[in-house]
């Protein structure tokens, strides 16, 4: 039926009968293979979001493809009522990868940030002895960790968190890479953790002070306060290293990941921790029907050797050096900043007679490169990890090309 409807009647279709909870960049795609995508009419673009560090390994990895579709003509779904024979083989494999002593297997970021959350408080009145219901987390301003009503209660963005109180209290907002006012928030002896993106991705890819992780990791200690680090969007090779912490070697207490830990191919989120922390929680008390199910171990296990295999680590950090210095080069007075780690990056718009981000993205469109502002002026460039240095260099010409058409 879709290969009959055009870009337009197919976008009609998500206004008329979808809810309007998102403004997308208007084009329909259709297909995808590596860094690239193509549109219901056969339109090819570099694909410079990546689902939001979702598809790191690229569009329809065949590695990847291939252990889904071999175990979902097996069995895709036992729930934690049984056991099966994938679990505990993926829960082996994931923690030796991360150097974890336990997993506890979810679906989404947002259930992975949940899970984070009631782990620490857990754990704050069983081994730290903070009284019942009085356990706090400090968590950073412009900070985005998911949809859910706890998550938009530790949200300073009015979008994210007006019109959906009553708010989950607990949660103690510190400015971001602010090491002055985390020691102040320490003092209160109820603090339990601190859940932090090392670089803040939603916000417009801010990148905190080199020594900014490790000396909070370090005060968090000293206070024996857990350091949580969300990792949904940054880590998986991401930013140049297997996780954004490992560029200060700061090892967190409590690890959220998410995204790109499958590829893009199935929602798959992962929370590891010790067991002195991930014990705290008993059977009844946390879970999920599909958290762990054996479509989602083989795919996360696949797509986490890809990452290995492929270097993509290694090629994020060289590319997007060349990025950043191409980006800086341009000689548009529309581009305020460039900023960013491995293929996570963005530029900051200044707009000009009356031109903002998303016209840059509109003509970027048209000229077949695909990003999305956050924030109205700042454009997030994070294309899959698998692009190599000749697809990357010819997007950054068309992203320059798009860019001067302004001036």
């Amino acid at each position: 039926m879709n290969e009959r409807l055009s870009s337009e009647q197919l976008m009609q279709l998500e206004d008329k009968y979808g809810a309007h909870n998102y403004h997308p960049l208007p084009v329909v795609l259709a297909k995808g293979e590596g860094a690239l995508v193509w549109d219901v009419e056969g339109n090819e673009y570099f694909d410079f979001l990546s689902a939001y560090s979702a598809v790191n390994q690229g569009h329809c990895h065949p590695r990847i493809i291939k252990a889904m579709v071999d175990q979902a003509s097996k069995m895709t779904l036992t729930s934690r009522a049984f056991f099966n024979d994938s679990l505990g083989v993926y829960e082996k494999y994931v923690t030796e990868y991360f150097g974890y002593e336990k997993v506890l297997p979810m679906n989404t970021g947002a259930e992975a940030d949940e899970t984070a959350l009631k782990l620490c408080r857990k754990w704050a009145y069983l081994k730290k002895g903070v009284p019942e219901n009085q356990a706090k987390i400090i968590v950073c301003e412009g900070n985005f960790h998911g949809r859910t009503i706890t998550v938009v209660s530790m949200s300073s963005d009015p979008d994210s968190y007006g019109g959906f109180g009553p708010f989950t209290p607990g949660f103690v907002k510190i400015p971001y890479n602010d090491l002055t006012a985390l020691s102040k928030a320490l003092e209160d002896p109820n603090v339990a953790g601190f859940l932090v993106e090392p670089i803040q991705g939603e916000a417009g890819v801010f990148v905190p002070d080199e020594g900014y992780l490790s000396k909070a990791a370090a005060m968090c200690k000293e206070k024996n306060v857990l350091f949580i680090a969300d990792e949904v969007q940054t880590g998986i090779a991401r930013t140049g290293k297997l996780l954004a912490c490992d560029h200060e070697n700061v090892r967190p207490d409590i690890l959220i990941l998410g995204k790109a830990i499958s590829g893009g191919v199935y929602p798959v989120s992962a929370v590891l921790a010790d067991d002195h922390i991930m014990l705290c929680i008993k059977p009844g008390e946390h879970g999920s029907t599909f958290g762990g199910n054996p479509v989602a171990a083989r795919v996360a296990m696949e797509a986490l050797e890809v990452v290995k295999d492929e270097k993509l680590a290694e090629r994020a950090e060289y590319l997007g050096k060349i990025f950043r210095e191409e980006m800086a080069s341009v000689k548009s007075d529309m581009i305020a900043l460039v900023r960013g780690k491995g293929l996570l990056n963005a530029v900051v718009i200044r707009p000009k007679n009356g031109k903002e981000a998303w016209d840059v993205c509109v003509k970027m469109k048209e000229n077949g490169v695909l990003a999305k502002p956050t924030h109205g002026d700042i454009i997030r460039f994070a294309p899959p990890l698998v692009i190599t240095e000749g697809q990357l260099r010819e997007a950054i010409g068309r992203i320059k090309k798009s860019i001067l058409a302004f001036e």
